[in-house]
């Protein structure tokens, strides 16, 4: 299937979950993420904030265990700069003022500024991805441009709602595939 189309069910199917089933799976993952990636002192880990009202996953949940558990790793997460179709990556401190952009996203203002070389695990948002870990986004390239700035070990984590379909038929040499896919039921990787 296409990316198009992929990108147009999924959004659909999004849209008739109920909330209470989008936050359960939220936790689902959120647990199968901590259980499956240990983390380590003095890593840098970047979480997407969700647009709840589009029913993303709610990575609240990830990034409040970080900072009981895990204060030691620092959390940066992204803001979009809508113009220039790319992403700046700050610190979120429990101290962040948070305000909303254009598209329901909330960013933190004057905050540390985190380079994308300095960033050890990712977790991206997506709609679908499939069994050669292309992930299909809302189209606009932003993550893909990030993923290319990153160092090379960068884990990317996909966080999905949905199992995986078989095969994307349009994924390009642009699309940077994912080392691992967290959905509510399992932990999923191309790798043996």
């Amino acid at each position: 299937m296409r990316k198009a189309e992929l990108r147009r069910q999924m959004l659909q199917r999004r849209r008739e979950l109920p909330d209470e089933e989008v936050q359960l799976r939220s936790q689902r993952i959120a647990e199968l993420f901590f259980k499956h990636f240990p983390l380590k002192p003095g890593q840098t880990v970047h979480v997407f904030l969700p647009i709840i009202k589009n029913k993303e996953i709610n990575t609240w949940p990830i990034i409040q265990q970080l900072r009981l558990e895990h204060p030691e790793v620092r959390v940066a997460v992204p803001v979009t700069d809508v113009v220039q179709h790319v992403l700046t990556h700050y610190e979120l401190t429990e101290e962040a003022v948070l305000i909303e952009n254009a598209w329901g996203i909330p960013e933190p203002q004057d905050a540390q500024i985190i380079h994308a070389k300095e960033v050890d695990v990712v977790l991206l948002p997506l709609l679908a991805f499939d069994k050669a870990g292309h992930r299909v986004g809302y189209g606009k390239g932003f993550y893909d441009r990030f993923l290319a700035d990153c160092r090379p070990d960068v884990l990317k984590i996909g966080l999905s709602l949905e199992p995986p379909v078989e095969s994307i038929a349009d994924a390009n040499e642009f699309d940077v595939p994912l080392d691992y896919v967290i959905t509510p039921q399992l932990v999923w990787s191309e790798k043996p």
